[in-house]
């Protein structure tokens, strides 16, 4: 952290203590709603949840190369296995929509078309496999599954739009390649890998599998009442393949990328987490904001409520994670899923500080088209999700 940032923090903090009118019931109540859904989160959503999807993240970045992801964006590679790789390339990233930016301007400047490096671009920070995760298992996997298909549906989308409104401006650039180092040979079998992988999904799915409701009938009630030893089973199973089929050193990586996520994300969280609950507050529980504030602006499925909240997504700045658990205050404090919706597709793929940098890149013109082509698809999604969910 640069020592110039350290003493913005340090300020924030002492304005912030000084200021701050603690003597009102509002802001005291606000303030135990910040620790109480901090709480939550970790009591909830930490072990069975968020540690497994770290080592997941860790995995793939050690043992997914990027080198075979970013290699199939040049001009002589096929159109469908571009955007086919482009589209799902965040899972292998992970990364957030500033995080994402070396990554695209690299690419971009070495040859790849503006389709695939945009649809890269918008997948990189958006099809985030942690991000996905979290917000099934606390905003609902409804909610999870139509943020995954929209990233993912949203890449191919605003990719094509860009090859097909640029098309002149890229033919000029169609001789470009991308020259990347080859890859080492691997000593795993793709089938090796795959399971490996798999496992690890496994393990996440038993481990932050939720206890149905009273009543509930088939077999989620038997699942659920074995689930730990489903899971110590699966960890059984993953240890021994770690153990034959991972050197010494490949297994210290994979941690040591595993601990990185953490130690990078986990800060970020908790701070996202106690804004959260402090200015929304809990389902049911308000915090510094008034609920009917909220509802007025992004409640209902309104067009009106969807464009706002895919413009206010598109102009803030979401560090990984943290968009869900403002999006947990804002849901509780009465904000439509259509909406919501259309935040989670907007916000963490584009930022103010990610258009201005976008635009030194490929020019205000071509910057400004993919952020509406962004806004004006988050808003349609969230219009027709809150219309199917209701």
């Amino acid at each position: 952290m640069r020592e110039r940032t350290k003493i913005i923090l340090i300020l924030l903090v002492f304005i912030a203590c000084y200021y701050v009118p603690w003597g009102s019931d509002t802001v005291r109540r606000s303030g135990l709603e910040a620790f109480m859904m901090l709480q939550e989160y970790a009591r909830e959503h930490v072990l069975t949840c968020l540690i497994p999807a770290f080592f997941i993240a860790g995995a793939i970045a050690v043992f997914v190369s990027q080198a075979s992801v970013l290699k199939y964006f040049g001009a002589a590679a096929s159109k469908l296995l571009s955007y086919s790789v482009a589209s799902v390339s965040g899972t292998v990233l992970a990364v957030c929509s500033c995080t994402v930016l070396p990554l695209f301007a690299g690419i971009y400047s070495r040859g790849a078309g503006i389709g695939p490096a945009t649809a890269f671009l918008y997948s990189g920070p958006a099809v985030n496999v942690l991000a996905i995760v979290l917000t099934a298992r606390i905003l609902g996997w409804e909610l999870g599954v139509a943020r995954a298909i929209g990233a993912v549906l949203f890449a191919i989308i605003t990719g094509l739009l860009m090859a097909f409104f640029f098309r002149k401006d890229d033919a000029a650039r169609a001789s470009g390649q991308i020259y990347l180092p080859d890859e080492e040979e691997k000593r795993r079998s793709l089938l090796q890998e795959g399971l490996f992988m798999l496992t690890m999904v496994l393990i996440l799915i038993f481990a932050a599998f939720a206890k149905p409701a009273p009543g509930s009938a088939g077999s989620w009630p038997a699942i659920f009442a074995v689930k730990w030893y489903i899971t110590a089973g699966l960890v059984a199973v993953l240890a021994l393949m770690l153990k034959i089929w991972f050197r010494k050193d490949e297994r210290l990586n994979w941690v040591q990328s595993t601990w990185g996520f953490m130690k990078q994300i986990f800060p970020l969280l908790a701070a996202g987490v106690l804004v959260a609950g402090f200015m929304l507050g809990r389902p049911g529980h308000p915090g510094l904001i008034p609920p009917h504030y909220i509802q007025s602006l992004v409640g209902g499925n309104s067009m009106w409520a969807n464009l706002f909240a895919a413009m206010s997504g598109a102009l803030m700045y979401f560090a990984t994670l943290t968009e869900v658990p403002i999006l947990q205050g804002l849901l509780g404090a009465g904000m439509g899923k259509g909406p919501a919706l259309s935040l989670l597709l907007a916000g963490p793929a584009l930022s103010l500080p990610n258009m201005l940098v976008i635009g030194g890149v490929m020019g205000i013109k071509k910057t400004a088209t993919f952020c509406i082509i962004i806004v004006f698809l988050s808003t349609i999604a969230g219009m027709s999700y809150g219309w199917i969910a209701g």
